[in-house]
């Protein structure tokens, strides 16, 4: 991993390409565009070009298209190119033209790539362990936006903005996305265990499902146990517990057996029917012991029934891990600034969504490749860090330093941001600062006048 970190560096300074090469190499991007490259020939904005900038746009905390520009335009005088016109159109046309498929094939790529590269130390007992979890987006007040992503019913037309429901899967050992979805926020089959049916592709034999109790339903379950994945999952709170019955594995664990429910109406009669008609699972209860935890008992359903082989102690370790899903999702739209989204047309939407997941990839590379050299873990290292490590060092890479140099003291000032030990730690969600007094928008701006302003 670190060899092909350096490899790639090397290569974008042989060829005098954008600094975000050093992340995301031309053949990738040319490889995943396929055909579809042909339509920028002869322009300043090349496929690599647009997606590099696009990259270095989300990575920014800017995010506007003048400073992606303006950025663009800085290193092009640099390298003694003609400068670029600093008019914004022509990456914009640019950008809009990108095909989505190529984006979401760079994420897949990037995620699974580095996942398959990390030590085999990092996997939970030898098996890779998929997070699942979901969350939302919103965008800006379009015409075109609300029809692809309406905003929620309640709010009144002009009071609400657009919102899409998204789900994402994670490795739990890089913390990389390796697969995600995105759809509209209501309606039928938009829920996020339908979004999850669409992204069953990308798990393979082997792989453990790691999920809350949203996911527990016994379709659920069943699904992915045909194709040889195992599931970890909460126990939804409708279903009853009794220790009691089943087989006994041990003390609040135990085996059960879960019938198979009525077909739903989304399930074909022939998918059906190739289901068994009951689920062996195992029951496992886990006790909270920690103070201030909300919750003080929860029990986790599991398709792993060797007790011996996975004890209940390492089954509650691993599903108190499930809380990393959390906070890659606010990595991503907090820290990478997701949330809100910026563009006004969904096909532009769903290229921004996936560029921010393919940047987030590349930082988690660079996370990976720094604990790797420091015999450090990735979740060890500061998502945020890394991404202050990367904005001042990225424009550096054509200077004077040799490769072997650069890459050393940014895998050194990457892997000595570690985040903080803070076990069992509680945060109360309470806020000190206070927002400004203002008044909700209660309905369509152009329908206020100035007499609905309160005097001062």
């Amino acid at each position: 991993m670190v060899h092909s970190f350096r490899a790639t560096v090397a290569q974008a300074r042989r060829h005098g390409d954008l600094y975000f090469a050093a992340l995301l190499s031309q053949d990738r991007i040319l490889k995943a565009f396929g055909t579809a490259r042909a339509a920028w020939q002869g322009w300043i904005y090349t496929p690599a070009v647009t997606v590099w900038v696009f990259l270095s746009q989300c990575l920014s905390p800017d995010h506007s298209c003048r400073d992606a520009v303006a950025r663009l335009l800085a290193w092009r005088v640099s390298q003694g190119l003609p400068a670029c016109s600093v008019d914004t159109g022509a990456y914009c046309t640019a950008r809009s033209g990108l095909p989505e498929e190529a984006l979401h094939m760079l994420v897949r790529q990037t995620g699974r790539q580095i996942e398959d590269e990390s030590p085999e130390k990092w996997l939970w007992n030898g098996r890779k362990v998929c997070v699942v979890d979901g969350s939302t987006v919103t965008m800006p007040d379009t015409p075109e936006n609300q029809a692809a992503y309406p905003q929620q019913k309640s709010q009144k037309p002009g009071c609400g903005f657009p919102i899409a429901r998204i789900v994402v899967i994670f490795s739990l050992s890089v913390g990389t996305v390796l697969e995600a979805a995105i759809g509209k926020y209501k309606g039928k089959q938009t829920g996020e265990n339908s979004l999850f049916r669409r992204l069953y592709g990308a798990l393979a034999e082997g792989d453990v499902i790691l999920a809350d109790r949203y996911f527990s339903g016994w379709f659920d379950i069943a699904l992915p146990s045909r194709r040889g994945v195992d599931v970890v999952i909460r126990k939804h709170q409708l279903r009853r517990t009794d220790f009691r019955e089943g087989e006994r594995l041990g003390k609040d664990d135990h085996l059960v057996s879960w019938s198979k429910p009525a077909r739903p109406k989304w399930m074909s009669k022939q998918e059906y029917a190739a289901l068994p008609d009951e689920l062996m699972l195992r029951e496992v209860r886990v006790r909270v012991v920690q103070p201030g935890f909300r919750t003080r008992s929860l029990v986790v359903v599991t398709t792993l029934l060797d007790a011996e082989q996975y004890p209940p102690e390492e089954i509650a370790v691993l599903y108190r891990r499930r809380w990393d899903a959390e906070l890659h999702l606010r990595s991503l739209k907090i820290v990478l600034q997701m949330d809100p989204l910026r563009c006004k047309k969904p096909n532009r939407v769903r290229n921004e969504f996936w560029t921010h997941l393919l940047g987030y990839n590349l930082i988690r590379g660079v996370m990976a490749t720094a604990a790797q050299q420091a015999g450090k873990c990735p979740w060890e290292i500061s998502f945020k860090g890394t991404l202050q490590t990367l904005s001042q060092f990225l424009p550096l890479l054509m200077a004077g330093a040799t490769t072997e140099a650069w890459c050393e003291a940014l895998l050194t000032a990457v892997a000595a941001h570690l985040v903080g030990n803070r076990p069992n730690r509680f945060e109360p969600r309470r806020v000190k600062r206070r927002p400004k007094h203002y008044l909700l928008l209660q309905k369509h701006r152009h329908l206020y006048t100035s007499r609905d302003e309160p005097s001062r």
